[in-house]
């Protein structure tokens, strides 16, 4: 059934390359280390195209798991270092920054429009209008106090 299947290095290149496509379309770094290790196993299977498909599919496997392994450990041992730390964290970026309150905080918890969108924000009660000042943030409610 398997007999006519060939994985010759070009194929495995092609892989690679739809591998990294894959990466640039998907979030995170996850299919960069599987294309790091078709690319390899090209370069295997260039070397060595009389041991078949089989032994290459191993090799691509091998691969896969110690590229991942060693690109997962070099990214935590290394981490991305950004001159903008809030960069990707919009409720962070809104520390500091003053709004007026469109539903009064009552028990503690109310809402304000920052933008175009309302926000829930939680502070001492205060009456609808009133200027608050954002001081922190906890998951998508933003802490306010009084200016």
């Amino acid at each position: 059934m398997f007999e006519d299947i060939t994985l010759n290095h070009w194929t495995w290149l092609v892989i690679a390359l739809v591998l990294a496509v894959f990466e640039l379309i998907a979030p995170g770094v996850v299919f960069l280390w599987l294309a790091i290790a078709a690319a390899i196993t090209a370069a295997v299977s260039f070397v060595t195209p009389e041991l078949g498909y089989t032994f290459h599919l191993a090799v691509f496997a091998i691969l896969a798991v110690i590229v991942t392994w060693a690109g997962k450990r070099y990214v935590k041992q290394h981490p991305i270092i950004s001159d903008n730390e809030t960069l990707n964290k919009r409720s962070q970026q809104l520390v500091g920054r003053e709004v007026s309150l469109i539903e009064a905080i009552e028990n503690g918890e109310g809402r304000a429009k920052i933008g175009d969108s309302p926000w829930r924000v939680h502070g001492p009660d205060l009456p609808v209008g009133t200027r608050v000042k954002i001081t922190s943030v906890d998951g998508a409610t933003l802490n306010v106090e009084a200016i």
